[in-house]
This record gives C-alpha cells, structure tokens and sequence, in this order.
C-alpha cells in the first residue's frame, strides 16, 4: 500500500475494513509520510479486542456493561454463573460483525461459549433499552458528533434470529436526542478519546460508538473503528460540503478548524442478502434489474458482495447488495427502498421488509 501510494502519488488514503486497520496498515502509511484517514494498530484494538475496550471503559469510568475476560471456554462456562439471563456472549477478536450471541437461555449461552472454543471471549450483562449508533470523527485531540444512524442486527424480522453484520439501517436517529447525544461525547467518547492520547496511542479517523439507551443514560455496547455496513451506506448521501476535505482535515490534525454538515433529509438502507446469510451463503445467483431499482427517486444501489461473470451480474457473498433511498421524511425514504428492492430481480436474494420499524411506530404515533 505504501508503495502504491508513493508511485502514484496519493494525498490522502482512506482504510475502510477493519482487518488492515488492525494489521497497522495505518501505521505504515504514517511512517511513510502520507495522510491517511484510520488509526493505527493499538488505537485500532478498540474494535480488534472486545476485552480491550471493556478494561479501557473499567479504568476511565465509562458507561458501559458489566463484564468478565475468559481465555479458554472452562474459565468461561466457570464466568457465566456469575450472570443472570438473557446473558451477551463475545468472541474477542474480529468477527465480521458475527461474533456476539444474545443467550436468552443459559444452554444457549453455553452453546454460544463452546462455538466459539478455546479462544479469548467476553461475557456481558444483558443492558435493556433501545439501540442508537453515534459516529464521531476524531483527530487524536479533537473529537466531534458527525451522524447517527440505528441499524438492525438480527436475520430476521421483528429483530429474531442470530446477529449478522447488518440487515439494515436509516440515519438519522431521532431516539438519540440533542442531550442523549452530547451525554454520549461527553461520557463515552470523549473520554476514550483522552485515554487512547494519555496512553501515546492517540485515535485518528471515525469512532463508531454502539451505544444502548437505557434508564440511566447512554451505555457503551462497543466501538467500530471504521464507518461499518449498513450504516455507511445511510450516512454518506446526507453529508453535505465537501466529505474527502473532511477526511483529509482529520488525518492531518486540523479537525477544529472545519465542521461536518449534514443535509436535513432521512436516509434508509435494506440489505439484499444470498440466501442461507449469516450461515453458509448461496453463491452465484443472477441478479437484474438494478438500473431499474435505481430509476426509483432517490435511490442509490450499493454492492457489498456482486461479481460480473459470463451471465451477468451475480452474487458473491452474504450480503448482496445494500439499497439505500434519500428523502424529504424518514417514511418517504423507507417506503422509495421498498420500492427499489421490488425491481430487483435475485431469486437467491432475502430482505427484511421491516427496517426502521420502531422509527415508523414513533412517526405514526
């Protein structure tokens, strides 16, 4: 990468996934002298260890879960009587966003503790409330709210069935209010923030709080490193001005000097996924039809797993393709969605078709 970027020459480099965040790609691009929009390897651990996070929130008084660390499964099973149930399971390392299970049995829990194996996980206290993701750009001192979005994790509608990465996701996200947000930056991010600086580690780039709005306030669920899916794909058509100067003001520290700007619309994004996702996901169905989806106003058709081959377009991963429509009203927005991923022709392909439903029961009330 940093050869790629001396010979051509680039000014700024934008890391998305999280795998070469965590591998220091960061790190080396730094070292070479060229901008880079992402945190280096030890910052990066925010996501890379669930149980880096949980000690960092322990030791700087950060809302989140009570938590225990276990390094093999029997100290795990041994940890998991100290909770009641539901109980939250975690595999510590980088899971693809599929590596936490919500046990609302204790023999799911176990079960949860022996897929995982003799590997490092994290057991969590059950937090109750309502779901909201804050994403805040930060500069390695400065750290300000850019959006919020609310996403839905589960395969299945009514939010049944295992976590996957994301099967949707609109932006803004009214249940997270002015004062919940700034509780947020002032409880939770912010103080991270501090403590990754203090540390000589200090974070560059977008911190993606998942948080949990309970009865006492927001609550740390975990960080992302990166934009993340589906979010990302809801947030970045409501960014206003000019998004690469932005970036580029956060890699080289003049983050106080501009301000993110948002256009007052709603976005909403569903994901098309290859049947079997979050298993074994159907490979090589043919996909049609996205130039008509796209004809829909408003609509932008994202691929996250398509590949071009001697019939067409077709599938290649879980999550297919990410729909996303802009407008006027969070209802209008979901509804053109809808609307788009009806045009679209992919046998192999499910939908949820209740994105944002807790938002349209508060519209509708």
């Amino acid at each position: 990468m940093v050869d790629f970027a001396r010979r051509h020459p680039i000014d700024l480099v934008v890391i998305g996934p999280e795998a070469p965040l965590v591998a220091g790609v960061a790190d080396a691009l730094r070292a070479a002298g060229i901008p880079v929009f992402g945190p280096d390897a030890a910052a990066a651990q925010l996501e890379g260890s669930k149980g880096f996070t949980k000690d960092l929130c322990r030791a700087n008084a950060i809302p989140t879960a009570d938590y225990l660390r276990a390094d093999n499964a029997a100290d795990a099973h041994a940890a998991l009587e100290r909770f009641s149930i539901p109980v939250v399971i975690k595999a510590d390392g980088l899971a693809a966003g599929k590596g936490v299970t919500v046990a609302m049995t204790r023999a799911e829990a176990q079960a949860a503790i022996d897929a995982i194996g003799n590997a490092p996980l994290v057991i969590e206290e059950f937090l109750s409330g309502e779901e909201a993701s804050l994403f805040a750009l930060v500069d390695g001192e400065t750290a300000v709210p850019l959006a919020s979005a609310q996403d839905h994790k589960r395969v299945g509608e009514g939010d049944t069935g295992p976590n996957t990465g994301g099967m949707g996701a609109y932006a803004p996200a009214p249940v997270l209010t002015p004062d919940l947000q700034a509780r947020a930056m002032d409880e939770i991010v912010r103080p991270t923030v501090r403590a990754l600086a203090v540390a000589g580690t200090p974070f560059s780039g977008v911190l993606y709080a998942g948080l949990m709005l309970t009865a006492a306030g927001p609550k740390l669920i975990e960080y992302n490193v990166r934009f993340g899916d589906p979010e990302c794909e809801a947030i970045m058509p409501l960014i206003d001005g000019d998004f690469a100067e932005l970036l580029h003001a956060v890699a080289t520290g003049r983050l106080d000097q501009v301000e993110p700007q948002l256009t007052p619309k709603h976005a909403v994004t569903v994901i098309v996924a290859a049947r079997g996702y979050p298993g074994m996901p159907a490979s090589g169905g043919l996909i049609r039809e996205i130039e008509a989806a796209e004809q829909v106003e408003g609509v932008t058709v994202f691929h996250a797993g398509t590949a071009q081959s001697d019939q067409g377009l077709v599938a290649k991963g879980g999550r297919v393709l990410a729909v996303t429509a802009v407008a006027e009203t969070f209802a209008n927005a979901r509804a053109r969605a809808y609307r788009a991923i009806d045009q679209v022709d992919f046998a192999d392909g499910f939908h949820r078709r209740d994105i944002g439903w807790r938002e349209l029961a508060r519209e509708g009330a």
